[in-house]
């Protein structure tokens, strides 16, 4: 929006020049998200604990400590990650397909989240929407996304899986590109879901990887850099740097409320939303491969889910002393912030792992 209400002023005021620039834009995005989230945060979090009285159910079954420190403590403080992402998205970037495609999915995945925890909140049951239901809605809403950035996509590439590490390998999956497009979507929303379980915990890798999709995106969409780094170049995927720039902006001011003890609960509004935003940009930049390594972190989560499940079913023992892991490790005595911020040094090895492959092919 200001990009067409300023920059055409640029030939009388050369300032607004700089408005041309995707990285001053992207810049802007992040730090108008980040003063969204510091006006908009204390009368959220006010109004959340008003319809809230006993805050978010705290399962019975889990970490005996969250009873006693995160009892009353209010959810769906993913509504005040939404609105600062989708306002400064709106303001800083030009119109474009891919920008509007992701949020579609973010807010899409956000209002399945939204009634999940509204469900949970009112039967006071950690129980929300049945599994299935929330798969359901979770299917239409990405096949809807898949098909209109496959629409938007060079025809040339619109159905082709890039592999890390090898410059010239471009697999054409054709029609079965669609059901990975989804599975990449609907997983990553659901691996950042299972990864909110502590304070803090999932919004700091969410940040990290936005950070590094914003990178990404920018190259992705510039035709000298994709050429130099033997990248696929997706003309339009630059205006994506500025939605993840506004996505960083959004997770800091997000944490400043988060960090322990936290004040708010991101809740199921905002973790379905962060992640399907992610699968959405890795999709659209060709890098969904590289998501699973910049993201390792929501991976092992939900792979140390799986497998706790297929072992009790199957053997009857439990893997893990509790699942996710970021539990099992409650449960084996590290104090929560230990616990945290170590996942977050994970998080950060995992990233720079993934922005390596950039360059090494």
């Amino acid at each position: 929006m200001l990009y067409y209400l300023l920059f055409p002023l640029a030939d009388d005021f050369g300032l607004f020049n700089v408005f041309r620039y995707l990285t001053f834009r992207t810049g802007g995005a992040t730090v108008t998200a980040l003063f969204i989230s510091f006006v908009l945060g204390p009368w959220i979090i006010r109004w959340l604990k008003s319809k809230q009285n006993e805050g978010q159910p705290i399962r019975e079954d889990g970490p005996q400590s969250h009873l006693l420190t995160k009892k009353g403590t209010p959810t769906m403080g993913g509504v005040l990650i939404l609105l600062a992402l989708v306002l400064s998205t709106v303001l800083w970037t030009r119109s474009n397909g891919f920008v509007w495609a992701v949020l579609f999915l973010t807010v899409g995945f956000g209002l399945i989240g939204f009634a999940d925890d509204y469900l949970k909140l009112t039967r006071r049951n950690h129980r929300g929407l049945p599994g299935r239901m929330k798969l359901l809605g979770q299917f239409v809403i990405a096949l809807i996304a898949t098909v209109w950035i496959v629409s938007i996509s060079p025809p040339e590439i619109a159905t082709h899986l890039t592999v890390p590490f090898f410059k010239a390998v471009a697999i054409n999956l054709g029609w079965l590109y669609g059901a990975f497009a989804i599975i990449v979507m609907i997983g990553a929303s659901n691996a950042v879901n299972l990864t909110d379980g502590l304070d803090g915990l999932a919004i700091v890798p969410v940040m990290i990887v936005a950070g590094c999709f914003a990178f990404i995106a920018y190259l992705v969409g510039n035709v000298i850099f994709a050429d130099y780094l033997q990248i696929q170049y997706v003309a339009g995927t630059g205006e994506l740097a500025v939605f993840c720039g506004a996505l960083v902006g959004a997770s800091l001011g997000f944490l400043w409320y988060n960090a322990p003890p936290a004040m708010v609960f991101m809740g199921d509004t905002g973790s379905l939303a962060c992640g399907g935003a992610i699968g959405g940009i890795a999709v659209i930049t060709k890098h969904e491969l590289v998501l699973v390594i910049m993201g390792g972190l929501f991976v092992l989560e939900t792979v140390s889910v799986i497998v706790q499940v297929l072992s009790f079913k199957l053997t009857g023992k439990r893997v893990f002393r509790m699942a996710p892991l970021h539990h099992h490790f409650e449960q084996k005595g590290w104090a929560e912030q230990t616990i945290v911020i170590r996942f977050w040094i994970i998080a950060i090895i995992l990233a720079m792992a993934g922005l390596s492959t950039l360059k090494l092919r």
